[in-house]
């Protein structure tokens, strides 16, 4: 794990992984040792190294089983979190930066042996399929706190640490020693969700340790287990190098006695890194503090043409169905002109494409090896509950799939088969909002120029991480391009096969732009590392 070459692959943005996402890749037996484990730890307290607590708490329910997984956390006031935090602040920072490269780099590695355990608590904290839990938590979070630590390094070393200034007067030389210092912004929160507890909180944490600020990680009540693996992990690094394990601490709560906003509206809180719905992500960013947010936004798709609809269709069902719509980067509005489309087979009706799309997610939700899978399950009552009302409350056409999904492993498992709704354009009342879940709207509009504005004005105004479009029109894809941008919004174009607007890659793909309401930060440029610190420089006189 070289350093320099982690930074010459952050430079280069081209593929490059270090944690190999493929399952089959590690050693047959950690599968079984990791679900040995998983089935271990059920029902009991999972125990934070140097830490003791008198009361531990939990609430985790599997979407697949539909019963609490039982396992309880040490219950730390938020007193105690916070008073750690602060006295561990002095010591962090003076620890160089190639120690802490060196504990964080090891953390990793020591996660690695724990990928499958960590797949099987995803998977039951969070409704994702096995593979996706596998990738997504395990290698891919990995990934990019690999990709913070090597921006982080390259940054935190930008300036020498000391240098001897001289500046001639003619008959003489004035001496100066300068030296060049990071100072740590402070004590750093952050708040997890429920459905990526790792992926989108792991670059955030590593971002604030090798920044040098101690950080308390306060998860989402309904999915601590995956993120507590990470903690623990880190903590036993500290202590094998003589350092406060309360460098990182986890602050457990429930749904009924919450603890976040007692953290976040602590004076001792400098820095908070939040994913999740605008209402509280608004609230944190009201505080005034330094804070790096991910919140809800409306992602659109644009077909004006193309080569291949049926690919194109096909395309589309996986997206919408990967993990049941309840990725930030899930497509939700797609425009279709009312002159339909035009492919390389010729002219399709907007009736045409319709039937295609209705098609193509009757075969992915009818094949009984790739519709489980894909959809994973709901995470949680009141993403079914919001599908459900958004329903009734809407006047329009759903389009019903001929199919009938069930998981034979688990067959309790809260799942729904993605709906899909179709809409006018002057219905914008029921598609300019975020519908997070299984379900869709094809929105019929009078010309591209039409789906174009509606797209961009729903950026602009509520927010986009990702804009998938079709044209096989050069032109046509440099207005789509400049007029998305424009509204600080990545276009991904003529996405089909193995391509898929929902996955973002470490090392390459910059997450959430930060310039419209969906966040206002980036995974992971340097403006994600280095306002966690601050440059001093001081002069002696020789």
């Amino acid at each position: 794990m070289n350093i320099d070459q982690l930074i010459k692959a952050n430079h280069s943005r081209n593929y490059f992984s270090f944690y190999n996402e493929n399952p089959k890749s590690y050693d047959e037996n950690q599968m079984n040792l990791g679900l040995e484990t998983f089935q271990k730890q059920l029902n009991n307290n999972f125990y934070i190294s140097n830490l003791s607590a008198v009361e531990f708490e939990g609430e985790e329910v599997s979407p697949y089983m539909m019963t609490g997984l039982g396992i309880h956390y040490p219950k730390i006031n938020v007193s105690t979190l916070l008073e750690n935090a602060s006295s561990t602040l002095e010591s962090w920072k003076n620890v160089s930066i190639d120690i802490k490269l060196s504990i964080l780099q090891n953390s990793l590695e020591c996660v690695k042996e724990r990928f499958f355990e960590l797949a099987f608590a995803t998977m039951h904290t969070t409704g994702q399929s096995f593979l996706m839990s596998f990738q997504a938590s395990g290698p891919h979070a990995c990934d990019r706190a690999l990709e913070v630590l090597a921006s982080a390094y390259e940054q935190l070393n930008y300036y020498p640490k000391n240098v001897e200034w001289v500046k001639n007067f003619g008959k003489f030389d004035l001496k100066l020693q300068k030296n060049y210092k990071s100072i740590p912004k402070g004590v750093s929160l952050i708040i997890g969700c429920s459905t990526f507890p790792t992926w989108n909180s792991v670059p955030g944490i590593y971002a604030s340790l090798i920044t040098g600020n101690p950080v308390i990680v306060k998860p989402h009540p309904k999915a601590v287990y995956p993120i507590a693996i990470f903690v623990e992990e880190i903590r036993k690094e500290l202590i094998k190098n003589g350092l406060s394990a309360d460098i990182i601490q986890i602050g457990v709560d429930t749904t009924a006695n919450p603890i976040t906003k007692l953290l976040a509206e602590s004076d001792i809180v400098k820095l908070i890194d939040y994913t999740g719905g605008n209402e509280f992500g608004d609230y944190i960013e009201s505080l005034g503090k330094i804070c790096f947010t991910e919140k809800a936004g409306i992602n659109s798709v644009i077909i004006e043409s193309c080569a291949d609809f049926d690919k194109v269709a096909q395309n589309l069902a996986f997206s919408m169905s990967l993990y049941s719509g309840q990725m930030c980067t899930a497509p939700q509005n797609i425009y279709i002109s009312k002159d339909g489309v035009k492919t390389d087979n010729g002219h399709l009706s907007y009736d045409d494409c319709i039937q295609k799309i209705n098609d193509a997610f009757s075969q992915l939700l009818n094949n009984p090896k790739a519709a489980s899978p894909t959809l994973g399950a709901v995470q949680n009552e009141n993403t079914l509950n919001r599908v459900l009302n958004t329903l009734k409350n809407n006047n329009a056409n759903v389009i019903q799939f001929d199919a009938n999904v069930i998981n034979e492993e688990f067959p309790d498992a809260r799942i729904v088969k993605p709906i899909l709704v179709e809409l006018s354009s002057n219905q914008s009342g029921e598609f300019e909002k975020e519908c997070f879940g299984p379900i869709s709207f094809i929105i019929k509009t009078s010309s591209l120029e039409e789906s174009l504005n509606l797209a961009s004005n729903s950026a602009q105004k509520y927010g986009a991480i990702t804009c998938l479009a079709y044209s096989i029109d050069k032109e046509i894809m440099q207005l789509i391009e400049d007029k998305m941008n424009s509204v600080y919004t990545p276009v991904s174009f003529n996405f089909v096969g193995a391509a898929f607007v929902n996955q973002h890659a470490a090392f390459s793909d910059l997450h959430v732009s930060g310039g419209n309401p969906s966040g206002n930060a980036t995974f992971t440029t340097t403006e994600f590392i280095n306002k966690r610190y601050t440059w001093i420089g001081n002069r002696y006189m020789l």
